[in-house]
């Protein structure tokens, strides 16, 4: 039994481990898909197009411009994500109350020594025992950063970095923006794969048309499945839930986060309009919503820790 358990153990490191060499690789590998979607649609297709005249010249013109756009607010997003620390515990962190379950009693100086106490189910303080400190609401251990990490939601290989408190935003916009880009390069190129299964002669070289050919599988395989998780995240902001929070809280019929779906967006995205559909916040929502730092969650007042 102790054998199996140490095996375990040392195959998640491996693991992890492996997900921390992905790292440039990953990056190159989203940057490799950019450049082929360029190249088919731009350079390949659209981009000689704009030399036709009449209206095909207009609407490779249009298809080009909401391209470009959609790509900027895309690699945008994506850089945010991967340069954002997520969100660390302060050094000497102490909370004053229980804001995990609510309890608004002050805490003692005794309960912050976690090995004094002798049933940790009762403990009114979150300990870490691999990071050897405390932990703030909402706040989990990553095994691949080897770190615990503010309101983390899950750790991505694609953008090589954990997904919390401080840029899950980012994240979610470099699902709505992909999702967009994917979809747009899908329609577009949608007729030039219906030409390869027609009998009419095929315009272009042979490596113009197996790249757009491979965009267009490629994209369409990503717009799939990014829609699929953007709902599913869209359905977390819904409810202002993690994934990870998602998964504990099963069986739990209430949830103290859950402020109403206005509420829970705002927790998220912020309250000023303007900056809602860019992967930054205002000076305003960052002085005036201790969410966005990710130390500090408002919840129902009315919530009853007896249904937690």
């Amino acid at each position: 039994m102790y054998r199996s358990g140490v095996v375990m153990a040392w195959n998640v490191f491996k693991f992890c481990t492996a997900l921390r060499g992905l790292g440039s690789i990953m990056i190159l590998l989203v940057l490799g898909v950019v450049g082929v979607t360029y190249y088919a649609v731009v350079l390949c297709n659209y981009g000689p197009a704009l030399t036709t005249g009449g209206f095909d010249s207009l609407l490779a013109l249009l298809i080009l411009i909401v391209f470009h756009a959609l790509l900027v607010m895309l690699l945008w997003s994506y850089f945010s994500v991967v340069f954002t620390d997520p969100g660390g515990v302060p050094p000497n962190y102490r909370p004053l109350v229980d804001q995990e379950r609510g309890e608004m009693d002050p805490l003692e100086a005794s309960e912050f020594v976690p090995l004094a106490t002798s049933d940790p189910a009762n403990a009114r303080i979150r300990y870490c025992r691999k990071c050897n400190q405390l932990k703030p609401p909402r706040c989990h251990h990553c095994s691949v950063c080897g770190r615990c990490v503010l309101k983390m939601d899950h750790h991505c290989v694609w953008v090589v970095n954990c997904v919390g408190a401080l840029n899950y935003k980012y994240f979610l916009l470099f699902l709505f923006y992909t999702f967009l880009e994917t979809t747009v390069v899908t329609v577009a190129l949608l007729p030039r794969f219906i030409v390869f299964f027609s009998d009419g002669e095929i315009p272009g070289s042979p490596s113009t048309l197996a790249t757009t050919f491979f965009a267009f599988v490629l994209n369409l395989a990503f717009a799939l499945s990014v829609f699929g998780f953007l709902i599913m995240h869209i359905s977390l902001v819904a409810s202002n839930t993690t994934t990870i929070e998602a998964y504990e809280k099963k069986s739990t019929a209430r949830w103290r986060y859950d402020l109403g779906r206005k509420r829970n967006f705002e927790q998220v995205f912020g309250t000023v309009q303007s900056y809602w559909f860019i992967p930054a916040y205002s000076d305003e929502d960052l002085r005036r919503m201790p969410a966005l730092q990710g130390l500090e969650y408002p919840s129902k007042p009315d919530f009853n820790i007896q249904e937690f």
